[in-house]
């Protein structure tokens, strides 16, 4: 059964749009894996897990005589084939989608349509870098987040323009070519590769003196000692659930990695793709943002490093080594040195568990300790140049900061934003300090 979810970020009151249109299905190889624009491909993983991605384009609202067609459009398709997770696209990444973007989906086989809900519209924060390599390739375009809606064979989408909050008479048009994105996650991965010790890295026994939840993990008092013996105020590795445990689909991303020096920040996002999942679920709402990130944004892999879920359970995001200094496309401006955790949910009026807190603690405590760092203390970074700092800057943040701390943003939403205090100070006991 798919359970309705809802996401943050309304703009303006937005106009119903309720017109059937008929319109083509436009293949994602069309659009994002032709032979120009795809990279080499890495070797295949289970067959059976690969999805779909279907790319709608968005037509004019006729009849519209007070904005104009180009002020808003939609879609409305009661006949497409299964998907779990939506979000809408344009062509230019540098273009600003002002307004609002509200979906409503149909249950596969039960035929009940959920209420509308918005999909948020973060635009350029969550990106890579400007003159990165990633950014320049050609491919990205411009994006909202994603929005889990669960099992789907029907959807209507309205996106009307507000001008960011500009005068009428100045009204921004919508970008030019919005496609609506509609993501098959695919099938389950099989037990054995879930179960198979390569898809897991080890967790660590008990430590009496931590905090213990359900799904949050726990720590080796044996292990702690002997690590910190050797390497002073590093964190018990925690137990993390690799690419192959959520069934990644490695022909997707690009076949080579980008790393930085070192892991000198962590920051935290949320992925705006709404609470109501069950943690059984998470290794298909992981492929559905994955796809959406590669096949629809443009990425070369999922943007996040790690991916935290309600249970505590810690996932493996962008490929190229858990204890590696991988480059990702998190936070624009930021993404040097630094490493990109998103917490599954919308946070901007829901707490997050507190093992979700109590994952980025176990986490950072690890991961920045590899590189020395203290995540109850300050660093600084040089800006790639974003809406909050000018390229160049050398600016001072928390070790463990928010995504809003390096551009502005409402991400990772207030609630959880408000326990990053916690984390840090959780993370540092971790390490021993």
């Amino acid at each position: 059964m798919r359970i309705p979810l809802s996401s943050s970020v309304g703009v303006v009151c937005a106009t119903a749009l309720a017109l059937p249109l008929t319109l083509p299905v436009t293949p994602v190889s069309a659009l994002a894996r032709s032979a120009e624009a795809r990279p080499a491909k890495a070797a295949p993983s289970d067959p059976a897990v690969p999805g779909s991605t279907q790319s709608l384009p968005l037509a004019p609202r006729p009849g519209d005589r007070i904005l104009g067609s180009a002020a808003e459009q939609g879609l409305y398709r009661p006949d497409v084939r299964h998907f779990s997770l939506v979000g809408v696209v344009w062509d230019n990444p540098d273009t600003e989608l002002y307004g609002r973007v509200e979906v409503r989906t149909r249950e596969a086989g039960g035929g009940q349509w959920s209420g509308w809900q918005d999909v948020e519209t973060h635009n350029h924060e969550h990106a890579a870098d400007p003159e990165s390599a990633e950014r320049t390739s050609g491919r990205v375009r411009g994006s909202t987040a994603p929005l889990w809606v669960g099992d789907s064979d029907g959807v209507e989408v309205r996106v009307r323009a507000d001008g960011g909050g500009r005068a009428l008479d100045t009204r921004a048009p919508l970008p030019a070519g919005l496609r609506l994105e509609l993501v098959d996650p695919g099938t389950e991965p099989t037990a054995s590769d879930r179960q198979n010790p390569r898809a897991t890295e080890p967790q660590p026994q008990e430590d009496p003196g931590s905090e213990s939840e359900s799904g949050s993990g726990s720590e080796n008092t044996n292990l702690v000692p002997e690590e910190r013996r050797m390497k002073p105020y590093i964190g018990p590795r925690p137990k993390i659930i690799l690419r192959r445990g959520w069934g990644a689909d490695e022909s997707l991303r690009e076949r080579g990695f980008i790393y930085t020096k070192k892991v000198k920040a962590a920051f935290v996002h949320h992925t705006a793709s709404g609470n109501k999942y069950w943690c059984s679920q998470v290794p298909s709402v992981i492929r559905g943002i994955y796809r959406y990130h590669v096949l629809s944004s443009g990425w070369r892999d999922i943007g996040y490093n790690f991916l935290v879920d309600r249970c505590g359970n810690i996932y493996e995001g962008r490929a190229g080594g858990t204890a590696k200094p991988v480059m990702g496309a998190h936070t624009r401006g930021f993404n040097t040195d630094s490493m990109g955790i998103a917490v599954l949910g919308t946070f901007t009026g829901s707490k997050p568990s507190k093992s979700a807190v109590n994952a980025i603690a176990r986490l950072t405590a690890w991961k920045l300790g590899l590189f020395g760092g203290n995540p109850n203390g300050k660093t600084y970074l040089t800006s790639g140049g974003g809406n909050l700092y000018r390229k160049g800057k050398n600016v001072r943040l928390n070790v463990i900061s928010g995504h809003r701390d390096g551009f502005a943003t409402e991400c990772p939403g207030r609630l959880l934003y408000e326990k990053l205090g916690t984390a840090r100070k959780t993370a540092a006991k971790y390490q021993g300090r």
